[in-house]
């Protein structure tokens, strides 16, 4: 059974296993198991009897199905990774990630339910209660990054405001004008030193200013209830001071350990495609976490994935350029990995420097970089405008997906414990 699967997925192990099955003795021993290194001899080690393709016709149906998954998984994300550094982690980019998230997920999910017998027994059952467990902890997530964006809307708002205070309309500028943007560039500034200072657990330890200020206290409980653009905030749970990204990823990726050759034989091969979803659901939400602001955002979550899994090069590819660009980024401090975010930054320090130094009337280079510098504000703007309620709407979608699958997901596992 699953030849065919095997031999596309460990063609060095099918190769090892026929010539161990055709040159030893059949004795069963059922106990033996061995590490992913000695992979060939693992599978084989059960010697349970081979039912030919052919011979067995709902078999070859279930292994076309598992193919068929691991071949989308592997296309989809090879699609992602063959992305330039300008683009990877971008709003559009991470869009793009949850679209692919989402047709994995649903194609999971189909063959979860076609198999509805196997899911709910030994040992595919310890499999689907992990991923399960593993996809609750996800929701957790999704509300994390849908309150980072409501964070990025508000330094949209103070970068629009920059916007219009040196908005010249062929007039030349004047102080009046540019005390306006300074202002608005100074809460800007404090906005991201205190998603800074908030993105730790210990935060309350080192806020360097507005600690005990009550306007601001009384600001910041007024935003987090609503806010004049009609953007809710109103999640299913509220983040506590002791919640912690790093933390809920690295439970998530806890355990995440990939089937050996007799849980595939036992499984039908569907304990891979439940390994599979579980890291892709891992990775995904990994870069969530590494782009939006979240608290206590971290990216020392350990991913590997075993190189006989066809699609975990592109996400082991990916998952490096994220480490690499975490490294470069957080020297500088930065308050996500979202690429726009980086513009953001860049472009409040040279503003800041701007006008700062600037003395009127202004001379014709400093109109000049002026200009330039609005320009790309505008860009920044646009693309907020532009991209944020439909991440976030996306998000959401994600969250309502894996909250629907798991629901399936422990109504299978339940009718199977009560029927015993």
């Amino acid at each position: 059974m699953l030849a065919m699967f095997m031999f596309l997925e460990y063609p060095e192990a099918f190769v090892v296993g026929i010539l161990w099955v055709v040159t030893m003795p059949s004795t069963h021993n059922p106990g033996s198991s061995s590490p992913l290194t000695s992979f060939g001899r693992s599978i084989w080690s059960r010697r349970e009897p081979f039912h030919s393709i052919e011979a067995d016709h709902e078999s070859s149906e279930q292994e076309l199905e598992l193919q068929s998954f691991q071949k989308l998984v592997v296309d989809l994300f090879h699609d992602l990774s063959a992305v330039s550094a300008d683009e990877l982690l971008s709003i559009a980019w991470i869009r793009k990630l949850l679209d692919v998230f989402v047709c994995c997920l649903d194609e999971f999910r189909v063959l979860l339910l076609k198999n509805k017998a196997q899911v709910s027994k030994p040992p595919l059952d310890h499999w689907a209660d992990e991923y399960l467990d593993r996809s609750l902890k996800a929701l957790d997530i999704c509300n994390a990054t849908c309150d980072g964006i409501e964070k990025i809307r508000t330094w949209h708002k103070h970068l629009e405001i920059v916007m219009c205070a040196l908005e010249s309309r062929k007039r030349a500028f004047s102080e009046g004008q540019f005390r306006r943007a300074r202002k608005a560039l100074m809460d800007l500034t404090l906005e991201m030193l205190d998603e800074r200072d908030s993105g730790s657990v210990f935060s309350h330890r080192n806020w360097s200013f507005g600690r005990n200020n009550p306007r601001k206290d009384a600001r910041r409980r007024q935003h987090s209830s609503g806010n004049s653009s009609g953007h809710s905030r109103s999640h299913s749970w509220s983040i506590s001071n002791s919640w912690s990204a790093a933390k809920q990823l690295q439970s998530i990726a806890n355990n995440l350990i990939a089937p050996r050759g007799n849980e595939i034989i036992a499984t039908n091969g569907l304990a891979g495609s439940v390994y599979t979803m579980s890291s892709v659901l891992t990775f995904v939400l990994s870069a969530l976490v590494a782009a939006i602001p979240c608290q206590d955002r971290g990216l020392g979550t350990h991913f590997s994935i075993p190189q006989q899994y066809s699609w975990g090069i592109p996400l082991i590819s990916l998952h490096e350029r994220i480490i690499e660009e975490s490294k470069k980024r957080e020297r500088q401090n930065s308050n996500g990995l979202l690429r726009e975010i980086y513009h953001v930054e860049r472009c409040a320090r040279h503003m800041t420097d701007l006008v700062d130094v600037v003395q009127f009337p202004l001379t014709e280079e400093q109109k000049v970089e002026v200009e330039q510098e609005l320009q790309e504000l505008a860009s920044i703007c646009e693309k907020f405008k532009n991209g944020l309620d439909p991440l976030e709407r996306q998000i959401r979608e994600v969250f309502r997906r894996i909250m629907n699958c798991r629901t399936e997901g422990l109504e299978i596992l339940s009718r199977a414990n009560n029927l015993e």
